[in-house]
């Protein structure tokens, strides 16, 4: 019974009605179905109240452009950088839509977009993604779908949705309701960002699933850990798979950022064992409680872990991933839990 138990909350972990494994992109001109742009794909989980658990490094990740920019922002942080031929082709590539306020691009030439994207390095105009959100450039919402119309199969929900908040996307056969969220702290050592939903009734909170938490370090012996990530092949479906506690790691890794100057990643890790996608990162790591008949999250995926070999007596290039590091929620127990409670 307790096996058929498990076997059941497995299924619902990865089903689109009872999972809560979800996306968190970056969005452009969201109201603008003609011009709304997804980028900074991430895995994301809810952890119950509206409250989503990511990873952070994507945040400060560079966009190096971006599709539309509020013309005021345009005239302050750009256009005065700009020499006479710079702003020849940012007045080209960007015209204003007088209706909106907004300048949009509007060009096919890669060489004019390589050229932008070199011109706001060389102006230092910062496309972090953190930053861009900062200054609604873009806005970052939880992507759910489904294969039918409907909000968790509910009618009555899908009265809080709109046509630019919820839209057939035939060529994947899913339906997309996006749900707005904002960043409410990131953890940067760690790895962890935590997000909440924002402009959202109760209501559709209250029926999304969400993971409790188990925050318990746990032993390299689990023999009911599995990464709760996207399929192998796409984003859309989910895959629950063994995952392995091989090791513990006091961690240090530099992440490269060339605006806001390097930091450091360290701390207590897990080192895992076991496939993970790449784009797997944000994805829940999960343990089976078998007295509450109920998986809990207890890590989150961070980073690859590269191990070097050699083929044909050639090194160089050849890294094989097959180990990912994974931060416990430990590691942050107390700062979450302040917002949690």
């Amino acid at each position: 019974m307790i096996q058929n138990n498990k076997l059941q909350k497995q299924l619902e972990l990865t089903n689109e009605q009872t999972s809560p494994l979800f996306r968190i992109m970056s969005i452009q001109n969201k109201d603008e179905p003609h011009r709304r742009h997804f980028e900074n794909n991430i895995c994301a989980f809810h952890i119950g109240n509206g409250f989503i658990l990511s990873v952070a490094h994507n945040l400060k990740a560079e966009a190096k452009l971006f599709k539309s920019i509020d013309n005021g922002i345009f005239l302050t942080d750009i256009f005065p950088y700009l020499n006479p031929e710079q702003a020849q082709l940012f007045e080209a590539c960007y015209p204003l839509d007088i209706s909106t306020g907004k300048r949009y691009w509007n060009n096919t030439n890669a060489n004019d977009f390589q050229l932008v994207i070199d011109t706001l390095k060389q102006i230092n105009f910062d496309t972090r993604w953190k930053t861009m959100m900062e200054r609604s450039i873009c806005k970052p919402y939880l992507v759910i779908q489904f294969k039918n119309n409907l909000f968790y199969n509910n009618t009555d929900l899908n009265a809080h949705f709109n046509s630019t908040t919820c839209f057939a996307e035939p060529s994947i056969n899913r339906h997309t309701f996006l749900i707005e969220v904002e960043l409410v702290e990131a953890f940067y050592i760690e790895d962890i960002a935590l997000y909440k939903m924002v402009n959202t009734p109760q209501a559709i909170i209250d029926v999304m699933p969400s993971l409790e938490i188990d925050y318990a370090i746990l032993e390299d012996n689990q023999e009911n850990y599995y990464c709760l990530q996207s399929s192998p092949t796409s984003e859309i479906g989910k895959l629950l798979n063994k995952a392995q506690i091989e090791g513990f790691t006091e961690h240090f890794a530099i992440f490269q950022e060339s605006i806001g100057g390097n930091y450091t990643l360290e701390g207590l890790r897990y080192l895992i064992k076991g496939y993970f996608r790449f784009g797997s990162s944000g994805a829940p790591y999960v343990v089976y409680d078998s007295k509450t008949n109920t998986f809990k999250v207890n890590a989150i995926q961070s980073e690859a872990c590269p191990i070097q070999l050699s083929i044909n007596n050639q090194r160089d290039g050849n890294f094989q991933y097959v180990n990912a590091i994974a931060s416990p929620l430990q590691v942050i127990q107390e700062r979450l839990e302040k917002y949690l409670n």
